[in-house]
């Protein structure tokens, strides 16, 4: 009789708290980065209307159909200048970066694209079509029409953010379609991701290689320590442990932050080298010289390392992790500070201390920054980044693709992969999905109303203190509203 005496005046009491203000934390030892992270990985999903126009626009001019293929679909991103029709002879029409891009394009629109999953089989389809010579299911890096079929390019090798970009695409497939169809997407992925742990991982400095042919490199070998910051996709690294059971990836997790924070340290600008090798001397990981791999501007911030505002700071937005906010933030005020507060003065190419090294814009290194823009609290800049990325006008493959992703990640429409035995945060209805009716049967549980159970209470213990109370509403409130 007690017991249920206290528990009407513990309800009763609740009311005047459920109406707390979307400030109000955690006792539970949460911390506000904590909080804010929670909100920040949750937040709405919803594609707006300028992103869902550019899809229509980057689909119909990007996605080709194999033409050669009869019996099972087969799609890819056009990357090339010509096709061997205008050309009249053997052209190069895509790689693999642009093939993993527009896989993670096609199953973030799944929601919108009713035709979304048919492309996406043919993209799998044409993956498994073109894989490399070395990792058995990694992708050859690019591939040439001649006009009777789309083949190889000599010396059929990989390049790891392609391979990266495609297991975590078959993961958002997963999430999204299930495995249980023609295609097994997470099996499929699980083997790309063992694959580039064997073939394009370091052992030694357990840093993210160049591409499968850097396997065959010794310790010694100007190859082996030798990464590309822009394959440093960290948001990946603790799904794919997770996903794969390996925890050395964590290690490479750890080992590609020490890279960054030491580079961000000593430069103070956040802006990274294309190529990154190891001083054998000191140890230390250091700007590649001139010519090392691709051009006069290996060493540079350029046509590789443009997109690391974007792929670094994905992990502040998804993990929350520090030195991802830490390297955002340092890049933020070296933009805003170089460019007056202007995106249309981004430069397309600096050197890590700052120095532009050209005289034009470019969207492929304007439209990253919108990405490290939502890591701060600046909304002014955040904005202005976004305006100049909508309005850039027409550009190449390049360009449009990297904004075509940016706009997705700064929408929250990028799909993170969830175990299948695990709850949907906030789901305490058990339906698959997180919306205003958990809100409803949670606080009508707290205000003891009859009937009003909790079918999956675990989902609503937002705080990790093993209770559903009150600031678990807060919270749930707060991820809603966000």
């Amino acid at each position: 009789m007690k017991a249920q005496f206290l528990k009407k005046i513990l309800c009763f009491s609740l009311i005047a708290v459920i109406s707390c203000s979307s400030s109000v934390l955690p006792v539970s030892g949460m911390t506000a980065d904590a909080v804010e992270n929670t909100v920040r990985q949750y937040k709405s999903s919803t594609i707006s209307v300028e992103t869902r126009s550019f899809y229509d626009y980057w689909k119909e001019k990007y996605i080709v159909q194999d033409p050669y293929v009869t019996e099972k679909e087969q799609y890819y991103v056009f990357y090339g200048e010509q096709t061997y029709a205008e050309a009249g002879y053997s052209v190069p029409v895509t790689v693999s970066e642009a093939h993993g891009y527009g896989m993670l394009i096609t199953a973030s629109m799944a929601g919108y694209d009713s035709e979304a999953k048919e492309i996406f089989d043919g993209m799998y389809q044409y993956y498994r079509a073109h894989l490399s010579e070395i990792g058995p299911n990694l992708m050859a890096w690019q591939q040439n029409d001649n006009g009777s079929a789309i083949v190889n390019a000599s010396g059929a090798d990989s390049a790891t953010d392609g391979d990266m970009d495609i297991a975590y695409a078959l993961l958002m497939a997963d999430s999204i379609w299930g495995s249980d169809g023609n295609i097994n997407y997470k099996q499929s992925a699980v083997e790309i991701i063992n694959d580039i742990m064997k073939y394009e991982v370091n052992k030694t400095d357990w840093i993210l290689q160049l591409g499968d042919w850097a396997y065959w490199s010794e310790e010694g070998d100007q190859h082996y320590a030798a990464t590309r910051a822009s394959d440093f996709i960290v948001q990946y690294m603790p799904i794919f442990a997770e996903t794969s059971n390996d925890d050395r990836w964590i290690n490479v997790y750890n080992s590609t932050y020490n890279i960054i924070n030491s580079i961000t340290a000593e430069y103070g600008t956040g802006i990274l080298p294309d190529f990154i090798i190891k001083d054998n001397t000191s140890g230390k990981f250091i700007p590649a010289p001139p010519n090392y791999l691709e051009s006069d501007y290996d060493g540079c911030y350029y046509y590789n390392s443009c997109r690391t505002p974007w792929r670094i700071s994905m992990d502040y937005l998804i993990n929350g992790n520090k030195d991802a906010l830490a390297f955002s933030s340092a890049i933020n005020k070296f933009i805003i500070d170089s460019t007056g507060k202007d995106p249309w003065e981004i430069k397309a190419g600096y050197k890590p201390d700052g120095t532009a090294i050209e005289d034009y814009d470019d969207l492929c290194f304007t439209a990253p920054f919108l990405i490290s823009a939502a890591c701060g609290d600046n909304k002014e800049w955040h904005d202005l980044v976004r305006d100049t990325v909508v309005n850039y006008g027409d550009d190449v493959y390049f360009g449009d693709t990297i904004k075509m992703l940016c706009l997705i990640v700064d929408d929250g429409g990028w799909i993170v992969p969830l175990k299948k035995d695990e709850s949907v945060r906030g789901d305490v209805n058990a339906d698959g999905e997180f919306t205003v009716a958990d809100v409803v049967v949670l606080q009508k549980w707290l205000l003891c109303v009859p009937d009003a159970t909790l079918a999956d209470w675990e989902a609503g213990d937002l705080c990790k203190d093993n209770r559903i109370d009150v600031f678990d509403l807060c919270l749930m409130k707060r991820m809603l509203f966000s």
